[in-house]
């Protein structure tokens, strides 16, 4: 009986990967240990960084609708704490967007913080 190697899916299973490597440098893209290290490394780092880039993106809104804030007299702390109590429901992306494209709207949203706070 002919030995049987697994050829066929062993050069599929390297191509897929090597497939993957494309684009990295030098031995990372044309050597199959090297290119499975780095495809690795990359696919923990494309989790971790996709996690981190809500992070960095929820910072961003904050400092934005903070400054936007301290421009209209109030802090960031307390207008959530206002717009928790009356029940408005706008997100920190949101807020972040009328204080940029609409200072006059945002004003009217800082009132009605300020408004269910008294």
């Amino acid at each position: 009986m002919p030995r049987a190697t697994n050829a066929p899916a062993s050069r599929r299973r390297r191509r897929r990967r090597l497939e993957r490597a494309k684009g990295f440098y030098g031995a990372r893209s044309k050597l199959f240990r090297q290119a499975t290290e780095a495809v690795d490394r990359a696919m923990r780092l494309a989790t971790i960084h996709r996690k981190l880039k809500k992070r960095e993106y929820r910072q961003l809104w904050i400092a934005r609708v903070n400054a936007a804030c301290r421009l209209n007299g109030i802090t960031y702390s307390r207008l959530i704490e206002g717009l928790t109590k009356a029940h408005v429901q706008l997100n920190r992306k949101m807020l972040s967007e009328i204080a940029i494209a609409d200072p006059a709207g945002f004003a009217t949203i800082i009132g009605e913080a300020k408004c269910s706070k008294a």
